[in-house]
């Protein structure tokens, strides 16, 4: 399945169904992100009933610390 990931296009495996799976693939689940799925923001509760369909628009957005 194709998505739109951060404005880019990427093809998923078929293993990753819904958001929680997708951080889990992307090593992005114990880090704080925001998710914008198909532009309503999606709340952490929701992100293992959040399914991932093709043609999707994701948007993650992380924090990195820094000086």
């Amino acid at each position: 399945m194709s998505i739109k990931l951060n404005g880019e296009l990427v093809d998923l495996k078929e293993d990753v169904k819904t958001v929680q799976q997708l951080l889990a693939f992307y090593q992005l689940e114990n880090r704080l992100v925001i998710v914008e799925h198909n532009r309503d923001i999606v709340v952490k509760d929701q992100y293992d009933s959040t399914t991932i369909q093709h043609g999707d628009e994701i948007e993650l957005v992380h924090f990195v610390g820094g000086g």
